[in-house]
């Protein structure tokens, strides 16, 4: 099976589209950090590191210290398809990602984005 062409892509060439569509809607890169280390378990350092070395989305998710459990309570539907949905683990995780930048653009609360 081919390796879906997302995969391949820099984590670094999304992530400022990540943060540009929170912050066209008052949120913070700040925000959109403690989303990213709160699904991944990097560290801000961690995360700095990565962008830096342009780690691509399937090395990201795949040495992620510690994915948050809770990212199971992360449900719906996103570009058309329900995450509960998705059976390919790396894209499920790249959709949980994109899910909880939409949540914080759309206004939810902090508690509610990060499933507190």
């Amino acid at each position: 099976m081919a390796k879906h062409k997302v995969y391949t892509m820099s984590f670094a060439s999304v992530y400022p589209l990540y943060v540009k569509k929170a912050e066209r809607k008052g949120r913070t890169k700040a925000e959109v950090d403690e989303i990213i280390t709160w699904l991944t378990g990097y560290s801000q350092e961690d995360l700095e590191a990565i962008l830096e070395k342009q780690t691509d989305f399937e090395t990201f998710f795949a040495e992620a210290p510690k994915m948050n459990p809770s990212r199971d309570l992360i449900k719906g539907v996103i570009c058309g398809v329900r995450i509960e949905e998705i059976e390919e683990p790396t894209m499920r995780e790249i959709r949980y990602l994109d899910k909880l930048i939409d949540e914080l653009a759309k206004g939810k609360k902090m508690e509610k984005i990060l499933r507190k």
